[in-house]
């Protein structure tokens, strides 16, 4: 196809390398232009190490974009996303429906590109998983991808080590990334590359597209460090390519990359911004924003490219470079599935659990050895009878793997069975991840092993969940099945004080999208709340445990704790009629509750006790399912959680009380900030006939402040 409007001008006759990686600058600038938004200048300069990664060494079969032993490609870089869109639409990638199933349409069709950054297209102005296919993960804040991606290389070695048998390789993938001079200043950057580096991830390269241009400005403005000498700390190895048009030097670093066997890769590529925009190269205008019609025509005819044509894709380009893929990633992948279906025929049962762990379904009886705690007036910490059932939960799904951010002591999150091990340089198919003190890290990491399909949990104080919050964000964004395990989950920190007393953690965990809050009350709320947050395969969970024992109810009693499924239900009830007043709680304040209960009842009071693990699964329930637990016609309502009040009006009305921190907590024993702050049986008490009238010196309406000696 000779395309052109001037004599001068003919992309059949120049080299099929340069029209190729012209195609996807010229597809760059154009999407941009059309937005009227966007980052040209990344994807410009970018696009020989796209086009070099993709055709000649990527193993990725655009027909079948989830294939388990894909090479992972993640744009760290996430506002360079024109040039992942242009690389997706030029290799024909197929859309994937939520089933994992292809459907055979175009997952970036050229329509996109041209409705770049607009509703509903799939080019949005940032990569997102789930949304468009051949997107491996929603790489948010900048930094926060490449630490994604080592959660990925950690799940390939990990599979390998786990699944592969003498000559069946079923697992080998590299894992790429592409990051920029942001994603390197970023602290969680540096994070995951320490990690990577002591674990000697070998199956990890990453691009650093050093074009020392941020968005204020010139890099010197902030960032002055020696890059190459700082990975060479971590232990990594570095490759240096001068010029990133020369595309036999990008070959020749990453086939070092291949070679490498104890260390990650990282290949230090110069480039310009903006590169051929003849009046913005090197400045940050051409970073941040679009060209301008005149400068876009400028420079395509700086590319020797057809001015006035916009969106243009010669066919000799599709077909090279989706050739070219299909050719490598799709022979491959083929090669693979007659591999794996000699290795389903000797290693069945390793076969079905990749099966399962591919389809995040679960094995037959994996609830088998899940515990049944007695009632004990002393009862368990949450955390511990947490860390009981996750390795009677681990024992039975062989893919659930993960750990804490230095504090696996102490959250209980350790796998202590026999053969669980610790996933190291030296033993890749260990099962506890030691992430160190590396809290964000941590959570996208996990985020990694995630989209990797392993059953993924990490574990740390709520408290920290602060320094998680852009991955725990992903989380929830890319409908991850991660499990946070938070402990240490209130002011019942005690004598920490409260610099380590959560406060507003769980109304802010609450008030994310998406995810699925879980605070069980007892020892068997927590083996509940496993029960229902294992099957689940497109939300996190933030489960929420105490360090302090909390006391184990007695069931024939009480409701059983099978209630937690619905996020809340009737644990008590008056021994005859409809209640007077609701008294509502969540996690170790569950007990105290039900105390004020039998003290309300003694005293002739009808009351009922709503346990409410999960604010987020009650709201899915039916509207008759909500109305049954918390009846509109009962308007005296107490409330009581060791947090901030913020959302619990909803539960309470106008009307109701709430028992909740409006302050931070103090440095004390956890029976004084108990009785300080008004965590006390008879303080419930006080506040319900207060609901009630019954006491009109008691405080009324919301309780913020500490009860009185």
């Amino acid at each position: 196809m000779t395309v052109g409007t001037r004599p001068d001008v003919d992309l059949d006759t120049q080299p099929i390398d340069q029209v190729a990686v012209n195609t996807i600058r010229v597809l760059a600038m154009d999407a941009v232009q059309a937005a009227n938004s966007g980052h040209p200048g990344t994807p410009m300069a970018l696009a020989p190490v796209g086009y070099t990664l993709w055709t000649r060494f990527l193993r990725f079969d655009p027909d079948l974009p989830v294939w388990a032993n894909r090479d992972r490609f993640v744009l760290s870089a996430g506002h360079a996303s024109t040039l992942l869109y242009a690389l997706l639409h030029l290799s024909g990638v197929k859309s994937v429906n939520p089933d994992y199933e292809t459907v055979g349409t175009p997952a970036v069709t050229l329509d996109d590109l041209r409705r770049f950054r607009q509703l509903d297209s799939k080019c949005p102005g940032h990569p997102e998983y789930r949304w468009t296919s051949g997107v491996e993960c929603t790489t948010g804040p900048l930094g926060t991808g490449i630490a994604t991606s080592v959660g990925m290389a950690i799940a390939g070695l990990w599979q390998a080590a786990t699944f592969n048998r003498p000559g069946y390789d079923l697992f080998d993938y590299d894992v790429y990334a592409v990051a920029g001079d942001g994603c390197l200043m970023e602290g969680i950057g540096a994070e995951a590359a320490s990690l990577a580096g002591h674990l000697k991830l070998s199956n990890l390269c990453w691009f650093y597209d050093s074009n020392r241009i941020t968005i204020e400005g010139s890099t010197s403005l902030a960032f002055s460090e020696d890059v190459p000498a700082r990975f060479a700390g971590y232990g990594w190895a570095v490759q240096h390519v001068t010029d990133v048009n020369d595309l036999d030097a990008l070959s020749a670093a990453i086939e070092a990359f291949k070679a490498e066997t104890d260390r990650p890769t990282l290949i230090v590529v110069d480039s310009v911004i903006g590169y051929g925009a003849p009046h913005k190269q090197g400045t940050h205008t051409a970073h941040g924003e679009p060209l301008g019609v005149d400068e876009v025509a400028a420079t395509k005819r700086f590319y020797q490219w057809p001015a006035d044509e916009d969106f243009l894709v010669p066919d000799r380009v599709r077909e090279h470079v989706a050739g070219a893929m299909r050719e490598n990633g799709g022979r491959l992948r083929r090669e693979w599935e007659e591999l794996f279906a000699r290795y389903a025929q000797e290693f069945p049962e390793q076969a079905e659990q990749l099966n399962h762990m591919q389809r995040r379904t679960l094995p037959d009886g994996w609830d088998a050895d899940l515990p049944e705690f007695p009632p004990d007036a002393k009862g368990v910490a949450s955390r511990d009878s947490g860390g009981k059932v996750l390795n009677a939960v681990a024992g039975r799904v062989p893919w659930l793997i993960g750990g804490s951010s230095d504090l696996a002591p102490s959250n209980k999150s350790r796998l202590t069975f026999d053969g669980a091990g610790d996933f190291s340089a030296d033993d890749r198919a260990g099962r506890n991840l030691h992430f160190g003190v590396r809290e964000h890290a941590a959570a996208a990491i996990s985020n990694g092993l995630a989209l990797s399909k392993l059953r993924a949990y990490q574990a740390g104080f709520l408290i920290f969940s602060d320094f998680q919050r852009g991955a725990l964000r992903l989380s929830a964004l890319m409908e991850l099945p991660l499990i946070h395990i938070y402990t240490h989950d209130s002011i019942g920190v005690g004598e920490d004080g409260p610099t380590h007393q959560p406060i507003e953690h769980l109304a802010s965990i609450r008030a994310m999208p998406g995810v699925i809050d879980m605070r069980p009350g007892d020892a068997n709320e927590v083996v509940e709340a496993w029960r229902v947050l294992m099957p689940i395969r497109h939300a996190p969970v933030a489960l929420m445990l105490s360090r302090q024992p909390l006391p184990t109810l007695d069931r024939t009693r009480y409701a059983p704790a099978s209630g937690v499924a619905r996020g809340a239900y009737v644990l008590a009830d008056p021994p005859a009629g409809d209640p007077d007043v609701i008294l509502i709680a969540t996690g170790s304040e569950v007990g105290m509750t039900v105390e004020a209960y039998e003290q309300l009842t003694a005293d002739g009071i009808r009351a009922r006790v709503v346990s409410m693990p999960s604010m987020e699964l009650f709201d899915k329930q039916p509207p008759a399912y909500r109305e049954e637990v918390l009846p509109s016609a009962v308007t005296a309502r107490v409330a009581v959680e060791k947090g901030s009040p913020f959302g619990w009006d909803r539960w309470v009305g106008t009307t109701g009380a709430v028992i909740g921190m409006s302050t931070f907590g103090e440095s004390a024993p956890m029976k004084v900030l108990q009785a300080k702050f008004g965590f006390t049986t008879e303080h419930i008490v006080a506040i319900a006939r207060a609901q009630l009238g019954l006491d009109h010196d008691a405080p009324e309406g919301m309780t913020l402040e500490p009860a009185d000696g």
